[in-house]
């Protein structure tokens, strides 16, 4: 299901623990940092990127898939380019992960048009913006 209201963004938002951040750059200018960043201190953070699998951002060792997070997810938070995105849509079913939230200019429409009945999928909305406004 598509959510687009901002007050259910908003609940998914104020709901959430567990957020994997897919995607995530070394690179501390890079959005995907700089929102991990702004986001860890209410979320529990997984990131992922199997470019740095292993090595340690932010004080957490990045993960390779979505597979490798023993807990449930409750938001995977896209930071990739939309070519590359419907792998990750996939995972995140698999896994059981409850909301995709793509971060603005990792929109797939047509990704989300073919996944959008199989998982929750939020985007033209930034996690950053929406996790300012719950305090």
């Amino acid at each position: 299901m598509l959510i687009t209201e901002p007050e259910k963004i908003l609940e998914v938002a104020r709901q959430a623990r567990n957020v994997a951040v897919v995607g995530i750059s070394k690179n501390k200018e890079r959005a995907s940092y700089e929102i991990a960043e702004q986001i860890m201190d209410r979320y529990n953070l997984f990131l992922v990127n199997p470019r740095y699998a292993g090595e340690e951002i932010l004080g957490k060792v990045v993960l390779p898939s979505l597979k490798d997070i023993e807990e449930n997810i409750d938001i995977v938070d896209v930071f990739r380019n939309p070519n590359f995105v419907e792998e990750i849509v996939k995972e995140a079913i698999e896994v059981n992960a409850k909301v995709i939230w793509f971060q603005p200019g990792s929109e797939n429409m047509k990704v989300i048009e073919k996944y959008k009945d199989r998982i929750d999928i939020i985007y033209n909305s930034c996690l950053g913006v929406v996790r300012k406004m719950l305090d």
